[in-house]
């Protein structure tokens, strides 16, 4: 008999992703606000009767929370819609994955930390700098301190899902290259670790499968800068002689991206490779993957 699970908040990156590591193992309901796919339906996880009704309806073994607000300039603009979206939804998350007795996956974030470390492991202490990270970081307290089984896992640098649903860093550049500039401006003063979307909920598949509860850092391996990042990017494109990246400080983005940011978000992975179930792929194969599952004829 398949186990069930609910699948919230994945009508971005992330839930394309985890719509095709599990829809063949496991029988899965996809919902979010934004309806853009033939498998998704509605639902607005902020509203607490709407989604206990859902999930009695379909009964899941499992129940994924994985939307949220993840644009750091929108989430200091709106702060009350951010809190209620990005933490408030997770409180309802708990409520009802304990009140069904089922295990509960939320998704927390690099940004957390204040970047005053150059790495930082799962036990490292969070502390998160705007509205952003205060959101996330408190639906990772929640979960912590009240659901009775859960998996957390901390993405980074999110890559995914093609031009379509990728708003990340990758689409930016790719979209600046598609639309014919020759110099890219990237900043040299930021740190972390890339995620891609689907060796993301590859690991997910194992840590539920064997039952391993807990929080966990899940990102690529290899410590890399933005900078690094573009470089790497624009070589696999084979663009490196008609490409120039100029480095630049995050000062010179700061009328666009004026929410703090920490300077550095590297993530180590120690305990899902204690664990033994990291399918978290070096970042370089994983953005050649990307590139070329998704980026064909793009430019």
């Amino acid at each position: 008999m398949k186990k069930k699970i609910y699948i919230a908040g994945s009508g971005g990156m992330l839930g394309e992703a985890f719509y095709t590591q599990f829809k063949d193992d496991y029988i899965i309901k996809c919902s979010d606000i934004d309806v853009n796919e033939p498998w998704l339906s509605f639902l607005d996880f902020r509203d607490f009767e709407a989604y206990k009704k859902e999930l009695e309806e379909f009964k899941p073994d499992y129940l994924f929370h994985l939307g949220a607000y993840t644009d750091l300039e929108y989430c200091e603009e709106h702060v009350d819609d951010t809190y209620a979206t990005n933490t408030m939804a997770v409180e309802n998350a708990v409520y009802l994955a304990n009140a069904m007795d089922i295990p509960l996956l939320y998704i927390s974030t690099a940004g957390i930390f204040d970047g005053k470390q150059d790495l930082y492991d799962d036990w490292d202490l969070p502390n998160p700098l705007g509205v952003y990270a205060r959101s996330k970081y408190m639906g990772e307290r929640f979960v912590c301190e009240n659901a009775n089984r859960f998996v957390i896992c901390r993405a980074g640098w999110m890559m995914g899902s093609g031009p379509k649903k990728d708003k990340k860093f990758i689409q930016k550049l790719m979209k600046q290259l598609k639309d014919g500039n020759k110099e890219l401006f990237i900043v040299n003063d930021k740190d972390g670790t890339p995620t891609y979307t689907q060796d993301f909920a590859k690991t997910v598949k194992n840590l539920i499968e064997k039952e391993y509860w807990g929080l966990y850092n899940c990102v690529c391996g290899g410590e890399t800068s933005r900078l690094e990042v573009a470089e790497e990017l624009v070589n696999l494109l084979g663009l490196k002689d008609e490409i120039k990246i100029t480095s630049v400080s995050s000062d010179h983005f700061k009328d666009v991206y004026y929410a703090e940011r920490p300077p550095s978000e590297r993530l180590v992975t120690k305990k899902l490779n204690l664990r033994g179930v990291n399918e978290m792929r070096d970042w370089r194969i994983a953005l050649k993957e990307y590139i070329e599952g998704y980026y064909q004829d793009y430019i």
